[in-house]
């Protein structure tokens, strides 16, 4: 699984796509097609044309919270909020070989996500970020340090556990050494604040 997500912004589909395009054509071989306030009709054209665009690049290309229009799209997978479908049923839309990312907050949050069988984790804010709105209570480093040290107490396996929320290039290094998989980003990329070389370097890709 790759160590870098993509996931994408802008406010109308032309910018979506265009951003999309250029993570592509920098490297990211992960998008995550997130456009929280678009009509139905452009979200589903948007996620037809990442499809074909991550098809291209031989990238992952993943859903957020749609599970049906992933189906319908033959999307890689789905990434799912708390409040959104359960993972349960996601995986019985979808099929045992899909990609289910489920979104959490707290150490709660992430072993209920253990025992609903998903295949990743985008546990934040690290810090606070514009990008989303009703924000989840900041983690910081401090957060993320404690869930990974309380489930090694419990004797569980850290599963696959992306950083999200706020996170710069100069993060990277710390998170993985806390014993985070990887990180989704978004405005890093769509700001070019650093490169995607730069990234996956920092990540040891």
């Amino acid at each position: 699984m790759e160590k870098l997500q993509y996931i994408s912004q802008g406010f109308t589909i032309e910018d979506q796509e265009l951003n999309i395009r250029k993570a592509l054509d920098n490297g990211v071989k992960w998008i995550q097609v997130r456009w929280k306030n678009a009509l139905e009709n452009e979200f589903i054209k948007l996620c037809e044309i990442s499809k074909k665009l991550c098809s291209d690049n031989q990238a992952v290309c993943i859903i957020n919270d749609h599970v049906h229009i992933a189906k319908d799209i033959d999307a890689d997978g789905v990434h799912l909020g708390l409040n959104d479908q359960s993972i349960e049923i996601a995986r019985q839309v979808l099929g045992k070989d899909k990609i289910i990312g489920g979104t959490a907050n707290t150490l709660s949050d992430v072993l209920q996500r253990i025992n609903e069988g998903c295949d990743y984790i985008g546990l934040g804010p690290l810090r606070f970020t514009s990008t989303k709105e009703k924000l989840s209570p900041i983690l910081g480093f401090e957060g993320y340090e404690k869930i990974i040290q309380d489930l090694k107490t419990q004797s569980l396996e850290v599963p696959k556990i992306f950083a999200i929320g706020g996170v710069v290039l100069n993060d990277i290094e710390l998170l993985q050494q806390i014993g985070i998989y990887g990180v989704a980003v978004s405005g890093l990329i769509t700001n070019e604040t650093a490169t995607v070389h730069e990234i996956k370097l920092a990540l040891h890709e």
